[in-house]
């Protein structure tokens, strides 16, 4: 699935959208489409997916603030409930199953590490946070709990986001370079997975807008 075979379908059924949903996903299907040409330049691709899956969700994860985590987590399990061919659990469980396991073990996309550094003689406090959230990992992957771990996933890669955004990374560096290329892989394949979702559930509540067209 990509954008070209995703733009045919929002093109043919768009006039019968709610306005909110089809300009979000002309939005996101626009950096979608800018993602698919990098070309040996995954920093430019990942910020790239970042933004088409922000343009279709439009709100921020931000993991420390409880408010905008339930909202991602509210919309993910919408995602779920209006996925009738199991495309997310595929992806989760099958496809992505071994680098997404890489990425939650990787303690340099875990936001309390980089906290304890800022903090003077903070070495390891951030181990205990770490090891907690391992362990609710842990029970979801056993419970085969894809909306769990899909939240952690992305709170994960909302570390390295921040990155990245904020120029805390080397444009092809070498430290981040794993994590970056999971990353890639994984939301290259779950962007174009969430609009299909979305354009095939139009009559949902998705959303208003934040930022709504003005004539």
């Amino acid at each position: 699935m990509d954008y070209q075979t995703l733009k045919l379908q929002h093109r043919a059924e768009r006039e019968q959208w709610p306005e909110a949903l089809s300009v979000r996903v002309h939005r996101a299907l626009s950096w979608l489409q800018r993602a698919e040409l990098c070309e040996q330049d995954e920093d430019a691709e990942f910020l790239f997916l970042w933004i088409a899956f922000n343009a279709a969700y439009a709100n921020d994860i931000r993991s420390e603030h409880p408010p905008e985590a339930k909202a991602f987590a509210d919309f993910l399990y919408q995602l779920q409930r209006f996925d009738r061919d199991k495309q997310l659990e595929a992806l989760v469980w099958q496809q992505f199953s071994g680098p997404i396991r890489v990425l939650l073990d990787n303690p340099y996309v875990f936001q309390p590490f980089w906290e304890c550094q800022k903090q003077p003689g903070c070495t390891d406090g951030w181990k205990w946070s770490f090891d907690k959230a391992q362990t609710r990992v842990s029970r979801a992957l056993s419970q085969r709990d894809t909306v769990k771990i899909l939240r952690v996933v992305f709170s994960r890669i909302y570390t390295l986001r921040n990155q990245l955004t904020h120029g805390g990374a080397t444009w092809q560096g070498k430290l981040n370079r794993e994590a970056i290329r999971d990353s890639v892989a994984l939301m290259r394949a779950f962007v174009p997975v969430m609009l299909s979702i979305m354009m095939a559930s139009p009559n949902q509540d998705w959303g208003q807008l934040h930022y709504p067209v003005l004539a």
